[in-house]
């Protein structure tokens, strides 16, 4: 799955060195269905510029990607102005 770009800015600042693990680990996300973008945000923002953690979101997602929304803190209706807040404007692609 594509990363979008304001998500791949947002791994590279985070996760520095390890951004290209980073982004690897986002591609093998499970995303339930839901907006690829907005299941790769909430693993980044779990993973807090963390790979181990993100490795560990990522199992999480194949358990139950709905878990990855909530500790992501983009599992409620206003998930869209989050993004935007966490991630800055950009256009969506999932």
């Amino acid at each position: 799955m594509s990363v979008s770009g304001r998500v791949t800015a947002r791994v590279r600042r985070d996760f520095g060195a390890a951004a290209s693990e980073a982004l690897e680990a986002l591609a093998l996300a499970e995303t339930g269905g839901q907006e690829v973008e907005r299941v790769h945000a909430a693993l980044v923002l779990m993973a807090e510029g963390s790979v181990d953690r993100l490795w560990q979101a990522v199992e999480l997602s194949a358990l139950d990607w709905r878990d990855v929304l909530m500790n992501g803190g983009l599992a409620n209706y206003d998930w869209p102005e989050v993004l935007e807040r966490e991630f800055g404007s950009g256009q969506r692609r999932s």
